[in-house]
């Protein structure tokens, strides 16, 4: 891996960490706070590409689980992963790979309504289906009432799917060509 790959990987580990200068939103119906910390998820995913992005994101929860406190609010250490957000957080590689898949496979005819739609998909799909199960065993809810304590996160995750997908567009447009053919090259 060459060094400017690991500075990119490192570089959206911090911007991940960044985003947790936003304190969570704590509802009372859910153990799981709402962070804005996915939007740096979906965009490493997005601008790195399938195996930085996958990367970025394992580096950061790495940095989660030595005790680091770059999670929102402060946090970090095991006994998070092992908490009921364990199964979101520890889904943000294979979210950042899914949306870094999807989007390297359609670069060539990409459009706004699909980068947003590969956020979605990665960004939303993968890290539900994950946190949602994880959750349901933590907590010992039945999947079912797992998944309608996320119903709460739709709406801000689907703006982090425009805004990402906006921002994500932009970037690898404005990108010389020799830089995407790197993150190709890398995934």
């Amino acid at each position: 891996m060459k060094l400017k790959q690991l500075m990119y990987v490192s570089m959206f580990a911090a911007v991940v960490a960044a985003f947790s200068v936003i304190p969570p939103i704590f509802v009372p119906f859910t153990p799981v706070p709402i962070t804005a910390q996915t939007l740096g998820v979906m965009l490493a995913g997005a601008i790195l590409g399938a195996r930085l992005g996958f990367m970025s994101m394992g580096l950061f929860v790495i940095l989660v689980a030595i005790g680091v406190p770059v999670l929102s609010g402060g946090r970090g250490g095991l006994a998070i992963l092992f908490g009921p957000s364990g199964g979101y957080i520890l889904s943000w590689p294979i979210a950042a790979f899914v949306i870094g898949y999807l989007v390297q496979s359609n670069w060539e005819k990409m459009k706004l309504w699909k980068m947003v739609m590969f956020n979605l998909i990665g960004g939303v799909l993968v890290i539900y289906a994950c946190g949602i199960t994880y959750l349901s065993f933590v907590s010992e809810l039945t999947w079912l009432d797992a998944a309608k304590t996320a119903l709460v996160y739709i709406p801000g995750d689907t703006v982090k799917a425009i805004v990402s997908g906006s921002v994500a567009l932009a970037i690898r447009k404005a990108l010389p060509v020799k830089d995407i053919q790197t993150f190709k090259q890398a995934s």
